[in-house]
């Protein structure tokens, strides 16, 4: 049965009333004062394991005890630390950064993922998993690899290979995935389309030689030049829980299929699913290939007519004396595209930055969506995250319990009030409405820069499957002049119903 908009409509507007008033515990993760070199560009994301929560800046990690909130090192470590001690210099040193963090439910293990580029021309992924699930372990070790990817990005005409950004993580059964959104140096670093790797987890978790990398491409063949690329950002499924998919479940990514960039065209109904299967006995077996899924019709977050990837519109109290206005990212889909098995069913989520004002109210909202599925996954219902008012809320992440229960995090800002914290949580079995709730209110602006983390992440505790930890970040203070003073919340709660 698919759940089409008149349920959907349900969820446009709070009910607090109909459930639980929820208790959220807090507390301050990885700020712009404690690592050596701050970005204005954070990508902060992280996960929960079974002992500690784990988080990523540009470019550094840390980690903290779950009950005490304690850090486990006493700094942020280098996010060149893994592969620096074990001698892999094209992965340290070379200004690597977009890290992300999971936790591998099915291996207990946790997973620091990052780009590299040791010289002109030449890029690495790297991939560095533990030996444990305990951080403070004494016997604690990374098993750390480096995949050269240079050969699989293409080149331009003028024979500078397409730039790697935004690339996105996910862990499956029979690999770890990887995408890449290639960008044209030549060409202000235009779209130009996308890739996605299958990396040999089998192989990685043992510390064994991994297998060379597949990828696929799409164009394919990589153009030399090409019209703005509109299916970018492509999210690879990562699992939550510790129900595995069936045998031989392929791995599928999303990606958003934004308007047509005809200078009139404000809106799609399209979502893109892309099929990976891979074959590590065969290669030449593998596969990955693109169909599309039917939505309601939606405007991305802060779209712009005549400059698609210009997402800058979220205003902060300042934005009226300063003229800056924060980026909502809302060209693509977000990060997680969070996987469960049921055993009755399996269950895929996705969220994004939409459109929700009318006139002169330019708001956005967060638009999510449900998957469900035994082949390839259709929609089965989705719904909008608004309250009707002029607050933005934007950078989304989204998962769900062993229960159903869906909880999506993000940012939020407004001409009234600074940029803060918030999730909004629901029952997905009996479609309740969604509630918000506050993880932190913001104390300043953003005021130097646009440029928001690109990355948030939600995900659920492992150990009772039930509790929700989420990462995002705000100011305590107003960002100024040539300042670089952004601070982190992780937060967490639950609902009273998952036992």
């Amino acid at each position: 049965m698919k759940i089409r908009s008149q349920i959907a409509a349900a969820l446009l507007v709070f009910l607090p009333c109909l459930m639980h008033s929820q208790a959220v515990t807090s507390f301050e993760g990885i700020d712009a004062s404690q690592v050596g070199q701050p970005s204005y560009e954070i990508d902060t994301n992280g996960a929960v394991g079974t002992k500690q929560y784990m988080q990523w800046v540009n470019s550094y990690y840390q980690a903290f005890d779950k009950t005490t909130f304690a850090p486990v090192w006493s700094a942020p470590q280098d996010g060149d630390a893994p592969w620096e001690n074990a001698g892999m210099s094209n992965c340290y040193g070379t200004g690597g950064g977009e890290g992300t963090i999971l936790f591998d439910h099915l291996a207990s293990r946790w997973v620091i993922a990052r780009r590299a580029g040791p010289s002109t021309n030449v890029y690495y992924y790297c991939i560095a998993v533990s030996n444990t699930d305990d951080l403070t372990s004494s016997t604690l070790a990374w098993y750390t690899y480096q995949f050269d990817i240079t050969g699989n990005l293409g080149v331009n005409a003028s024979g500078n290979v397409y730039y790697p950004d935004y690339p996105k993580f996910g862990t499956w059964t029979d690999a770890y995935y990887v995408s890449f959104d290639l960008e044209d140096p030549n060409n202000n670093y235009q779209e130009i389309g996308v890739v996605a790797c299958a990396l040999d987890r089998t192989n990685i978790l043992i510390d064994a030689v991994a297998r060379t990398q597949q990828c696929f491409s799409n164009p394919s063949p990589l153009p030399t030049s090409g019209a703005l690329y509109l299916s970018h950002s492509l999210i690879p499924a990562d699992i939550e829980g510790t129900t595995a998919p069936p045998s031989g479940r392929h791995e599928y990514f999303v990606s958003i299929q934004n308007p047509t960039d005809n200078g009139k065209a404000t809106t799609s109904n399209k979502l893109n699913l892309w099929n990976f299967h891979v074959n590590w006995s065969t290669p030449t077996k593998s596969t990955f290939s693109k169909s599309e899924l039917t939505v309601p019709t939606y405007e991305p977050g802060c779209y712009d007519l005549s400059n698609p990837a210009d997402t800058f519109c979220v205003t902060e109290p300042s934005s009226k004396s300063t003229g800056n206005y924060v980026d909502s990212i809302g060209d693509r889909l977000m990060a997680r595209f969070a996987y469960r098995n049921f055993g009755t069913y399996q269950s895929f989520l996705v969220s994004h930055t939409v459109q929700v004002g009318t006139g002169t109210n330019q708001q956005t909202g967060i638009r999510w969506y449900e998957l469900r599925g035994n082949g390839n996954p259709a929609v089965y219902q989705d719904g909008t995250v608004t309250n009707g008012s002029s607050i933005y809320r934007f950078v989304p992440s989204m998962t769900q319990d062993k229960t159903g229960n869906a909880a999506v995090g993000y940012s939020v800002s407004s001409s009234a009030i600074h940029p803060g914290i918030r999730a909004a949580y629901w029952s997905l079995p009996n479609q309740t409405a969604a509630t918000e709730i506050t993880i932190q209110n913001g104390d300043g602006d953003n005021e130097n820069s646009p440029h928001w983390t690109n990355l948030t992440g939600m995900t659920v505790d492992p150990t009772d499957d039930c509790t929700f930890w989420y990462v995002n970040q705000y100011f305590q203070a107003n960002e100024i002049g040539t300042d670089i003073n952004w601070n982190t919340r992780i937060g967490n709660f639950s609902f009273p119903s998952c036992q």
